[in-house]
C-alpha cells in the first residue's frame, strides 16, 4: 500500500483537520463529531440541507459544504456510514427554523443511522427534519450495501439543486419535493479499470486483470454488471449510456445535466475525452445536453474510472443548476 497518511486509523480526522485548515474563511470542522459545516451559522428562516456517509468519496460531501449547497456534512470513517449521533448533531446545528432536509444515499447503514438522528433530533430538540433517498444507479438492483439501486452521482446534482432552492428560501416541503423530483429523473452508470485500497485493509478491494474492467461498479467497490475485456472509450461510453437511456425517456424541451465523473485516478485527459464520445451519442439519441460538469465529484479513493450521470431537467432545475455557488468543490456566480 503506497499512501500519503500516518497512521490509518487517523486518516479522516487529519484529513478533516487539513480541510478546516485550507478553508479557514468559509468552513469550520467539528473533529470531535466529525461534521463539516458553513463558517457562518445558518440563515433564519432557511432550511438547513444535510449529507454525508463515508470517507473515501471526495469532494463529496464536505467539499459541497458553503453557499448554495450543504450546511453540513457528517463524514464516517473510509467507506463507513456516519455515526446517529454525528447526524443528530449536525441537525440541531443547522436548525434555522424552518426544518432540516437529510440528503441520504441509498446505502442500507446510511439510511437507518440518517433516520435515527431524525428522530433523536425530533425528540430533543423538536426539529422538523424530512428525508429523501437517492438511488440512481442503473447497474443493479440490489448490492452488497444496499436494498434497491444504490446511490451515486445523481447525489451530487441534487445537492447543487436543492442548496440552491433552500438558499432562495424555499419551504422544507418544497425542498423535498424538488429532491424528490431530481432523484426521480437522475440516473447514472459507472465502471472501474483498477481496484482501490481503504487505508485500514491494506490490499485493494478486489482484483482486475490487467486486460479487464468492470462495468457497473459502485463507489465503494462493489461487483458490477460484468466483468469484460478492455474496449476503447468509444465503446466504454456506450455501456454506460445505453443502460441509462434504456430506463428514463431523457428527450424533452429542458434536456438533461450531465455529469462525467472521475473515480478518484483517472486523468482529466481521459474524462474530456470520455465526455466527447458520451456527448456524441446522446446527440444521436436526440437528448439535448443542458448543462454539464466533467471532474472528480464522487470518488472511490485513487479508482481508476469513471461514471456518467443524466439528469432529466425541467426549467427550475436549470434554472437552480445556475445559481451562485461557493464551496471548495463546485463554485460559480461569485
Amino acid at each position: 500500500m503506497k499512501k500519503l497518511i500516518n497512521d490509518p486509523a487517523d486518516v479522516v480526522v487529519e484529513a478533516l483537520r487539513g480541510m478546516a485548515a485550507a478553508h479557514r474563511g468559509r468552513l469550520r470542522v467539528d473533529l470531535d463529531n466529525k461534521v463539516v459545516y458553513r463558517k457562518e451559522q445558518i440563515r433564519p428562516g432557511k432550511v438547513g440541507l444535510i449529507s454525508g456517509g463515508g470517507s473515501g468519496h471526495e469532494p463529496m460531501h464536505g467539499g459541497f459544504v458553503g453557499l448554495g449547497m450543504l450546511d453540513a456534512a457528517c463524514a464516517g470513517e473510509v467507506f463507513t456510514s456516519p455515526v446517529p449521533d454525528q447526524m443528530m448533531a449536525a441537525t440541531k446545528e443547522v436548525d434555522g427554523g424552518a426544518g432540516v432536509l437529510h440528503i441520504v444515499k441509498n446505502y442500507t447503514g446510511d439510511v437507518m443511522n440518517f433516520e435515527m438522528a431524525a428522530e433523536l433530533a425530533a425528540a430533543d430538540a423538536g426539529t422538523q427534519v424530512q428525508a429523501v433517498v437517492v438511488d440512481d444507479d442503473v447497474a443493479v438492483q440490489d448490492s452488497l450495501y444496499t436494498a434497491g439501486r444504490r446511490g451515486v452521482g445523481t447525489t451530487v446534482l441534487l445537492e447543487k439543486i436543492v442548496g440552491a432552492a433552500a438558499e432562495e428560501g424555499r419551504s422544507l416541503a418544497d425542498c423535498a419535493a424538488l429532491a424528490t423530483r431530481v432523484n426521480d429523473n437522475g440516473r447514472s452508470m459507472g465502471m472501474a479499470l483498477t481496484s482501490c485500497t481503504v487505508p485500514a485493509a491494506g490490499k485493494p478491494t478486489f482484483e482486475l486483470a490487467e486486460d479487464e474492467m468492470e462495468v457497473g461498479i459502485g463507489i465503494h467497490g462493489e461487483p458490477g454488471r460484468k466483468r469484460v475485456p478492455l474496449a476503447s472509450a468509444r465503446e466504454v461510453a456506450e455501456m454506460l449510456v445505453e443502460p441509462i437511456l434504456s430506463d428514463l425517456d431523457f428527450t424533452g424541451d429542458s434536456g438533461a445535466i450531465v455529469l462525467m465523473n472521475g473515480m478518484g485516478g483517472t486523468p482529466l485527459l481521459e474524462l474530456y475525452l470520455m465526455y466527447a464520445e458520451v456527448a456524441q451519442i446522446l446527440e444521436r439519441s436526440g437528448v439535448t445536453i443542458a448543462r454539464c460538469l466533467v471532474g472528480n465529484y464522487i470518488t472511490s479513493l485513487e479508482m481508476a474510472g469513471c461514471s456518467v450521470t443524466l439528469l432529466k431537467a425541467d426549467d427550475d432545475m436549470v434554472g437552480l443548476w445556475d445559481a451562485p455557488v461557493n464551496t471548495p468543490g463546485l463554485r460559480w456566480g461569485v
